[in-house]
């Protein structure tokens, strides 16, 4: 049997033990503190960095909405003509003056060659007229000397008539004899006039006819010399789309130069960032083709007349539907400096990030005064070679 005896004295029933903690070794303590300390670093760091972020760094205008722009130089056939050769192709180097295709010169040389035969004809031709005006001279002293005759014939008549010596009707045909005399005078000396006036003032070198013809044959030749394109500047080739054997119209497209070390950035800031944009102010811009690592260097040169929308193909209409304001973005030109693009090449069209330093306010807001970037090669008016064939050809026909 089980005892369920019930003890006199209840204090007796023993109690559970108190549980005493373990002595403590100070690490939680020394962590907390670590961590007090490394928040309170964090917490100073963020302020150094908000107030050299915000009150005491330059201020400036960032965008990521930028690209690389420029000119894209088109190469377009001048006359028309059949494709015979391809000097150059895309993404090759090329230099002004550079060859890039030839076209076939047939046409233009028979052109050429009946020029010339204009020429010699022009020549010989004027020089017949001052042959015409010794000639008029001549025929007028020769009618000077048969007027004079022809007077003093009538003049012995007459005095013979008075004496009965001759009749009245040969005394008439001696003054027949002066009218014509005197027309064939007049005659000469109109002709004489006529023939001085298509050389008066002039020489074989200077007549009208021999300036239109060597006109004609500068044009035959310029035409000639389009049958040779050559690069009117340095760059890279893009774009070529003629054939070799294809047959071109004057002003068809055959290829493009691209000038890589004269490109600049196109940078959209938004409208809400131009306020301290100026003309003069120096950008830093960082490609995206070779990452933060190689920073360009330019200034800003121009701020764009109007936002993108306003110059495309099909304007928003603002004043119709529904309407939802949209900040709007305007393009500012940053022009890169021409060592830097050599040393890391850019190509047009690639992303860019670009920083313009807006402390110095002291540029224009608009854009700067227009000037000339750089001229190409153009075709001569005079062609040395073409100069001397044009005196040999006036030599020989004189």
């Amino acid at each position: 049997m089980t005892d369920t005896r019930v003890p006199a004295d209840p204090e007796a029933i023993v109690q559970p033990r108190e549980q005493v903690p373990p002595p403590a070794n100070g690490r939680p303590r020394a962590r907390r503190l670590g961590l007090l300390i490394l928040g309170a670093i964090v917490l100073v760091g963020v302020a150094v960095w908000a107030v050299f972020h915000f009150l005491l760094a330059a201020p400036e205008e960032e965008t990521d909405d930028a690209y690389v722009a420029g000119d894209v130089v088109a190469i377009t056939a001048r006359d028309p003509g059949t494709v015979t050769a391809l000097h150059a192709d895309n993404t090759q180097s090329v230099r002004a003056g550079q060859p890039l295709i030839d076209l076939d010169p047939a046409t233009a040389d028979v052109n050429l060659a009946s020029a010339a035969a204009e020429l010699a004809r022009a020549v010989r031709t004027t020089r017949a007229s001052f042959s015409q005006v010794n000639e008029s001279g001549a025929s007028v002293t020769q009618a000077e000397a048969q007027l004079s005759a022809a007077r003093n014939d009538y003049a012995r008549r007459r005095g013979a008539a008075a004496e009965g010596a001759v009749s009245g009707e040969e005394l008439a045909h001696a003054a027949d004899a002066v009218k014509v005399a005197q027309a064939n005078l007049t005659l000469a000396r109109s002709q004489q006039a006529q023939s001085r006036s298509a050389v008066s003032g002039t020489d074989v070198n200077t007549n009208p006819a021999v300036l239109a013809a060597i006109a004609a044959y500068r044009r035959a030749a310029i035409t000639r010399g389009h049958m040779h394109v050559i690069a009117p500047i340095d760059g890279v080739v893009a774009q070529r789309t003629v054939q070799v054997g294809q047959q071109v119209n004057a002003g068809t497209p055959l290829m493009a130069v691209v000038p890589l070390d004269r490109l600049w950035v196109d940078a959209n800031f938004r409208e809400t960032q131009l306020k301290d944009l100026r003309v003069g102010q120096r950008a830093t811009v960082t490609a995206d083709v070779y990452g933060s690592g190689v920073t360009y260097h330019g200034r800003v040169v121009g701020l764009g007349a109007g936002s993108g929308n306003a110059f495309a193909l099909l304007p928003p209409q603002n004043a119709s539907g529904n309407w939802i304001k949209i900040v709007q973005r305007v393009p500012v030109r940053v022009a890169l400096e021409p060592k830097e693009l050599r040393a890391n090449p850019l190509r047009v069209g690639l992303s860019v990030t670009a920083v313009v330093d807006t402390a110095d306010k002291g540029g224009q807001r608009l854009a700067a005064q227009a000037a000339q970037p750089y001229t190409g090669s153009v075709s001569p008016a005079t062609d040395p070679a073409v100069e001397a064939r044009i005196r040999q050809i006036i030599a020989a026909n004189r």
